[in-house]
């Protein structure tokens, strides 16, 4: 994001003192990816992406997301760019959320419907995947 900021910036679009609004997505990313954190390791599951879960996790910021860290990482991604307050680096963030659902998400999914069954499909049914 930085190289795109200095290397290719097309176009200011969040000017100062405005990009500073940027520090707030990322507190708030760093906030989600903590709490999801210290779940996942209170719940004795893992926080690596492909491994099996132990538990379905449905509480805490399980209950507003089915992936908080991924959402937080893309919050954190948003506020960077919004810090940097250029155009190029904001691509970054919908690259990355097309990347991670292909390429990890989909198949955490599939692996939580073939452990859980019907208790996923209705957590599925109630909770977004992102926030």
């Amino acid at each position: 994001m930085i190289t795109l900021h200095f290397l290719l910036p097309v176009l200011k679009i969040v000017p100062s003192p405005w990009n500073a609004i940027g520090v707030i997505f990322l507190i708030a990313g760093i906030v989600i990816n903590v709490q999801a954190d210290e779940l996942l390791h209170r719940a004795g599951t893992t926080v690596k992406p492909g491994e099996e879960s132990k538990p379905l996790l449905t509480e805490g910021i399980f209950r507003v997301s089915r992936n908080p860290m991924y959402s937080s990482f893309a919050l954190i991604l948003f506020g960077a760019a919004f810090l940097v307050g250029t155009l190029t680096p904001f691509l970054v963030v919908p690259v990355f959320m097309v990347v991670i659902e292909k390429r990890f998400i989909l198949s955490e999914e599939g692996m939580l419907e073939e452990k859980f069954g019907q208790a996923y499909l209705e957590y599925r049914k109630t909770v977004r995947r992102w926030i």
